[in-house]
């Protein structure tokens, strides 16, 4: 719970420094997600690490709590047409943004679009996400 926003948060755990494949996706999420502000994004809202830089070991990044994700949703019951084009009109929102932008999300599948209650979707798993770029 975000106590001076009064709502509920998800905190994602991140071990960047384990291997430098690791440090690069979370720098690259970070960096991206940042510049990121649109509904069907999941966004950051806060980034907690150690005072002290030389215990540096976790970092951890708030984000809005999303109680499902589409795969779970799929396996315990089969979607209304109605469900249908309101989630797909969402993927293609959230996905048209991250296109303007000039990024790449390259794992989009079901368990990357996270739900809430009112069918809210938001994508996530930035950690695959690549910037784009064009040659002239």
């Amino acid at each position: 719970m975000d106590n001076r926003l009064g709502v509920r948060v998800a905190i994602k755990k991140i071990s960047p420094f384990e291997h430098q494949t690791n440090s690069q996706r979370t720098l690259r999420e970070i960096k991206i997600l940042t510049r990121f502000k649109h509904e069907n994004i999941i966004n950051i809202m806060d980034i907690i690490r150690a005072p002290d830089l030389n215990q540096l070991k976790d970092v951890y990044i708030v984000q809005t709590l999303m109680e499902t994700d589409l795969y779970k949703l799929l396996k315990s019951q089969p979607l209304s047409n109605d469900h249908t084009c309101y989630f797909l009109y969402q993927i293609l929102r959230g996905l048209k943004y991250i296109h303007s932008a000039n990024v790449l999300h390259r794992n989009l599948k079901p368990s990357n679009l996270l739900l809430n209650t009112t069918c809210d979707l938001k994508v996530c798993a930035h950690t695959f996400f690549r910037e784009k770029f064009v040659l002239t």
